[in-house]
């Protein structure tokens, strides 16, 4: 029994003295690769509002929707396959999403909650954020933006 306690504590023991293990940063450094051309709208709907991110041909192909009714916002970039996930950057945070593809509007999309922290990371990151489809970071399909306050309005809208 000591034996058994001696053993697991010293794991204990190793274990914290080992590093953190960390998650692998993207292959694309976002910070200083080009951004893409094109530019932020901002739109009042009934029952919300919508950024969207429109590229040098006119093509939406990111999208912020707030519905004020469930207090949720869909964040969806536009893509002609489905993938697992998304890989949302932003100069403080990043994170990889699950998302559903929705072949009416050839989009990746999910849903969060208006409080949801990477929602405030988009909304303040200073300089631009970075949309990577399968959410490797291998630049495949990366999609990076300035940040702009369309994004910030469209957050605090399904806040209040």
């Amino acid at each position: 029994m000591i034996v058994r306690w001696l053993a697991a504590l010293s794991a204990l023991a190793l274990a914290a003295t080992a590093p953190a293990q960390q998650l692998a940063p993207p292959t694309v450094d976002f910070s200083t690769a080009p951004v893409t051309a094109g530019m932020w709208t901002y739109q009042a709907l009934p029952g919300g509002s919508m950024a969207r991110f429109i590229d040098a041909t006119g093509t939406a192909r990111f999208a912020l929707e707030c519905s004020k009714v469930t207090r949720r916002i869909t964040i969806a970039r536009t893509s002609a396959v489905a993938a697992p996930s998304l890989l949302l950057w932003t100069t403080d945070a990043s994170r990889t999403v699950a998302v559903r593809f929705e072949p009416n509007t050839m989009r990746l999309a999910v849903d969060l909650g208006a409080r949801d922290p990477l929602l405030d990371a988009l909304a303040f990151s200073r300089g631009r954020i970075a949309v990577s489809i399968g959410g490797a970071g291998l630049g495949g399909g990366a999609l990076i933006m300035p940040a702009w306050p369309e994004i910030a309005r469209t957050v605090e809208d399904c806040r209040i």
